[in-house]
């Protein structure tokens, strides 16, 4: 078929140029949206010639900071339910290495990213080069092998010729739903501008269609035999769910045969917040009602969720004696684990599959009835806390209540870490999938602001809300510039509590004193003018007080089309009292403090009762 002459860079952008994504209606977009890139040396030369030729079918835009974009290409797949990506290009040296971080949060999420950083001379010529890490007794390391702890793929490429290998192997990881996450290409310099004969094949167009894993007949049967026993089942939503589009199949399944549903971070919003079946949040910050069922569960089949330790309130969460946890999951590898029935398949096919092999069954009524009145009597407790209030500084609750209000139906809220996730996972009121978006897996402080401009970049006809508190502001906030200079719509909501509030209050309740978190605390401190600095950058940007004073700016928000930022101070200490679940963070043994003694004594009292490390379980 010929070949074609090109730099190894060259030749790397017009393959990713050439993917394609078809979903199952027919529906076809290029597979990868747009290419991140902050240039230096080490990649300048060879990938900006290479991007600059193809700027059409890979656009690529610039940003202030390497791992915010990245985050930022995260955030874009996980609104895209990992139906699309990005890709992310950078220097050599800590232009490389400020991309660690963003891959391994895609890692633990399991979400696609492409990471094309620059590395040393394949060649060795000149080293060593500026801002090469010289390993003293192994000559082929370099700082980029950090990434092969968080890449689900890694390579480094030597040669021009390696592409044609590592390519496909790349791209057979981000659009695998068991194998998906980051993938890391390290590029040498010298061989990004490196000609080869190409084949002509491999710059042709191909269409990726995401594999749906059917379940083995005995693992279906086993999962039906224990169904079928349950008096007090339980389902648990987990990300899976919306990344198999089986939200619709979720509801249905429930509905049929009568299931309570509790939802993860990554899983909230697979039902609407008023769905019948919906008890809300569960685990460590979850809801009274989900809680309570899971307590009692004696089956609980948990779909598309690892069940890391928040979920199951630190493994103490699911206490009756004798129940039976099943676990479906597109990978073995989170199907396996806690002793669960594995049920491996994709989430829709599986449930699809159940509730077929299950018939007419539903679970008892007085199972239902019971759910009924605990959402209730949850919704109740929401409405308190999310309520308006004159106070002078209100609770987070109160903020995202009053956001959450004027968001109205179709916004997507975007947070990541510190107290806010908690408290949005209990309260905040989602009405479709995709509507709330928390990275809460690798919880990374940071994300919100580079995470919200993803989220707008994949659902541009979407009202974005990102709420982050100053903590987190002060860590990554450069993106508000991007989103300016590319002309996105993003309504930031900063939280001032004046310090790392939600760190403070464990602190204090693990006996610890008040040390290191709040600015009262900390000589020197100052406070930070959060409106005027975002100003700076571009943004619409007022300061609030109260309430009332939100809600207006809020309106006024919403009527514009320019990123916004509102500031309003709130308290440190007041947090939603109201669900949640035990927590396993340890407690000093010894301390000359009696408030860490008594925290110390209540927490091996938790564990005494513990279910799978407890004297009592």
């Amino acid at each position: 078929m010929g070949t074609v002459r090109l730099t190894m860079a060259q030749a790397l952008v017009r393959h990713l140029a050439a993917q394609w994504i078809e979903d199952e209606d027919g529906t076809r977009e290029r597979l990868f949206a747009s290419c991140w890139a902050i240039f230096g040396h080490g990649n300048v030369a060879g990938m900006g010639e290479a991007l600059y030729a193809h700027r059409e079918e890979l656009p690529t835009l610039r940003a202030h900071n390497e791992q915010a974009m990245a985050l930022a290409a995260i955030a874009f797949a996980k609104a895209k339910f990992r139906r699309r990506m990005m890709a992310v290009t950078t220097s050599i040296g800590p232009g490389a290495t400020n991309l660690v971080t963003a891959a391994a949060l895609a890692h633990v999420d399991r979400l696609p990213v492409l990471l094309l950083p620059g590395d040393v001379y394949a060649s060795r010529r000149p080293d060593p080069v500026l801002q090469q890490v010289e390993s003293f007794g192994d000559g082929t390391v370099s700082a980029n092998d950090c990434f092969r702890p968080v890449s689900r793929y890694f390579d480094r490429i030597t040669r021009p010729e390696q592409i044609l290998t590592a390519l496909p192997r790349a791209l057979s990881v981000l659009t695998d739903p068991v194998d998906c996450g980051p993938v890391t290409l390290a590029l040498c310099q010298d061989v990004q501008a490196e000609a080869f004969d190409y084949p002509a094949w491999f710059f042709e167009e191909r269409v990726h269609r995401i594999r749906r894993a059917g379940a083995d007949e005995g693992e279906l049967a086993r999962a039906v035999a224990a169904l079928t026993k349950a008096e007090r089942p339980l389902v648990i939503a987990g990300g899976g769910v919306l990344y198999s589009g089986a939200a619709r199949t979720l509801a249905g399944f429930a509905e049929r045969h009568g299931l309570p549903v509790a939802e993860t971070q990554a899983g909230k919003g697979s039902l609407a917040w008023a769905h019948p079946n919906n008890a809300g949040s569960i685990g460590v910050t979850g809801s009274s009602a989900a809680n309570a069922l899971a307590a009692d569960a004696d089956v609980v089949l948990a779909v598309g969720t690892r069940l890391q330790d928040f979920t199951t309130g630190s493994r103490a969460l699911f206490r009756q004696p004798g129940r039976t946890l099943i676990q479906l999951n597109a990978a073995t590898f989170d199907a396996d684990k806690h002793g669960a029935l594995p049920l491996v398949a994709d989430a829709r096919r599986g449930l699809d599959a159940l509730s077929g092999a299950l018939g007419s069954w539903t679970a008892p009524k007085r199972q239902a009835d019971r759910v009924k009145g605990l959402v209730a009597e949850w919704t109740a407790s929401v409405d308190r806390a999310t309520a308006a209030s004159n106070a002078p500084l209100p609770s987070d609750a109160q903020v995202l209540g009053a956001v959450n209000r004027a968001a109205g139906r179709g916004a997507i809220v975007v947070c990541a870490s510190g107290g806010l996730p908690g408290e949005l996972h209990k309260l905040w009121r989602t009405d479709a999938p995709g509507g709330y978006h928390l990275e809460y897996g690798y919880s990374c402080m940071g994300y919100e602001i580079a995470g919200g401009l993803g989220v707008k970049l994949a659902r541009p006809d979407r009202e974005v809300y990102v709420l982050v508190g100053d903590g987190s502001y002060m860590m990554m906030n450069s993106e508000i510039a991007t989103a300016v200079q590319l002309g996105v719509k993003l309504n930031i909501v900063v939280l001032d509590n004046r310090g790392f509030g939600c760190i403070n209050r464990l602190q204090n309740a693990t006996g610890g004193a008040s040390f290191n978190n709040l600015f009262r605390d900390v000589a020197g401190a100052q406070p930070i003018d959060f409106a005027l600095h975002a100003a700076s950058m571009g943004a619409v940007s007022e300061k609030v007080s109260g309430i009332a004073e939100l809600e207006g700016a809020l309106l006024r928000a919403k009527a514009t089309d320019q990123t916004n930022v509102i500031v309003i101070d709130t308290d440190p200490v007041v947090t939603t009292e109201a669900g949640g679940a035990w927590w396993d963070v340890a407690v000093p043994e010894v301390s000359d403090r009696e408030p860490v003694r008594q925290a110390r004594a209540g927490y091996e009292a938790q564990l005494a009762g513990h279910p799978v490390t407890g004297r009592s379980a």
